[in-house]
């Protein structure tokens, strides 16, 4: 852990807001940071904020893709397009107001792909929310032509079983490649919802012809646990009946599933039909909500969304094993435990944190991440041994000044910055110069949605 850069003064600030934020006061408040101040390991800087779209600075900012010189940041209220080309003068291009969250969000070439989990009376984007109960509800995936940065343009939804709080882009392979795959993850059914009744665990499969992107449909909803997931586990967030977050190796034909109570692998040769071959549960996990492979497919890191991102978890009262990065090891097809990480500068009691969304950087012969941890900010980690996880570098602000909720959703590496979108502020942009992650800026990606691995050296 390193020692963040701050002054004698800043320190007696910082336990002073602490104090005033907090009627009891750990013994590690007097390390927290003032209100809203950033403060970073010595190898970590901010380059700069950029803002939100106008029209969603209420509304939250979730996931993130790339492509070519362009970020797109998903937001609860639609999305942002970001030029990236020069990361210390990027600036904000344009977007488009669309509610629905997550408004998870992925690109390939002219298209961008839009998740939806959330009810509303119609697909459109001045549609309101209603109730799931209503059979004419509609939730599920929106499809935007983005050719004219300036001018994006919504083009098609595809309505699922349970709406898609996630999606997944799987490109075709072989005679298949005029086509791109869409996994919709979804859960939480119920008796009361006529498109999402129970027990679902499955996935909606969106299949997406590249030439007519507009002729988008579901063309199969596998069931992906047929006999049931974990249900029963003490402490879970929900029992499983679908997967939060599926991420695909392509090439290798293999994704890993944080299925709520669940990990998984699948194998995805067939990929409307994709299968299950291995599955661990985990006594510490209460809701396995993402996964990330490393760059030659022999290890998994899946992540534990504690308290569903919404409690102060990064606290000693919760300890180092819950709310943490799990890394497992793939022997002979199946997942092998090694060890977990979380974050050891402890938060305080008001921030939100736990494990979220990150991204490797790409180090050949190295495994390193960088990862986000909503109010613990962005931490950078060497697991090149699994089972023992450094931290090498964080980026992180003091609480929210109004006490409430906040911090990084998604932490990315996209070649040579890192690009991290903050639920209230905007697009934070951040640079690492350390010997270890050096080398990654030799590697230059012509897209990166992050949860379609490709190997260095490959456009995501």
């Amino acid at each position: 852990m390193f020692a963040p850069r701050r002054t004698v003064r800043a320190l007696v600030v910082a336990a002073t807001a602490a104090a005033m934020l907090m009627s009891t006061v750990s013994a590690q408040a007097a390390d927290i940071p003032p209100p809203g101040e950033i403060v970073t390991s010595p190898n970590v800087t901010h380059v700069g904020t950029l803002p939100k779209l106008p029209g969603l600075e209420a509304t939250t900012n979730s996931d993130i893709a790339f492509q070519g010189d362009y970020a797109y940041v998903g937001n609860y209220g639609g999305f942002s397009i970001y030029d990236i080309r020069n990361p210390r003068r990027a600036k904000l291009v344009s977007g488009v107001l669309c509610p629905g969250s997550q408004m998870d969000v992925s690109v390939y070439g002219d298209l961008l792909f839009a998740a939806v989990d959330n009810s509303r009376n119609d697909d459109s984007c001045s549609s309101v929310a209603q109730p799931a109960s209503v059979k004419e509800s509609w939730e599920g995936v929106r499809i935007f032509d983005i050719s004219d940065k300036k001018n994006p343009k919504y083009i098609k939804s595809v309505e699922t079983n349970c709406g898609s709080h996630t999606l997944t882009l799987v490109p075709g392979k072989s005679r298949d490649r005029r086509n791109v795959y869409l996994y919709a993850s979804s859960y939480n059914p119920n008796a009361t919802f006529p498109d999402c009744l129970p027990p679902h665990d499955k996935i909606s499969v969106i299949k997406v012809p590249l030439r007519n992107p507009t002729a988008a449909a579901v063309v199969k909803t596998p069931v992906v646990f047929p006999d049931g997931g974990n249900e029963t586990q003490p402490g879970l967030l929900l029992p499983t009946s679908g997967c939060h977050d599926i991420t695909v190796y392509a090439e290798k034909n293999i994704a890993a599933g944080a299925c709520m109570g669940d990990g998984v692998l699948f194998d995805i040769s067939d990929r409307e039909n994709p299968v299950i071959t291995a599955r661990t549960t985990d006594p510490n996990f209460a809701f396995w909500h993402s996964a990330t492979f490393s760059n030659n497919g022999d290890k998994v890191i899946f992540t534990d969304e504690l308290g569903g991102g919404g409690q102060a978890t990064c606290n000693e009262a919760t300890g180092p094993n819950r709310g943490a990065n799990a890394y497992y090891d793939i022997k002979r097809g199946k997942l092998v435990f090694k060890g977990y990480f979380k974050i050891t500068r402890y938060q305080a009691d008001t921030e939100n944190c736990v494990a979220h969304n990150g991204s490797l950087i790409p180090v050949k012969g190295k495994d390193i991440m960088v990862q986000a941890w909503y109010q613990g900010g962005v931490s950078f980690v060497d697991f090149t041994d699994s089972s023992k996880p450094k931290e090498i570098g964080f980026f992180e602000r003091g609480p929210e000044p109004d006490g409430g909720g906040g911090g990084i959703w998604s932490a990315y590496y996209y070649n040579g910055y890192v690009y991290a979108s903050d639920f209230r502020r905007g697009l934070d942009v951040l640079k690492i110069d350390d010997r270890r992650t050096d080398p990654a800026k030799g590697v230059r990606l012509d897209r990166l949605n992050v949860q379609t691995q490709a190997s260095y050296g490959h456009g995501h």
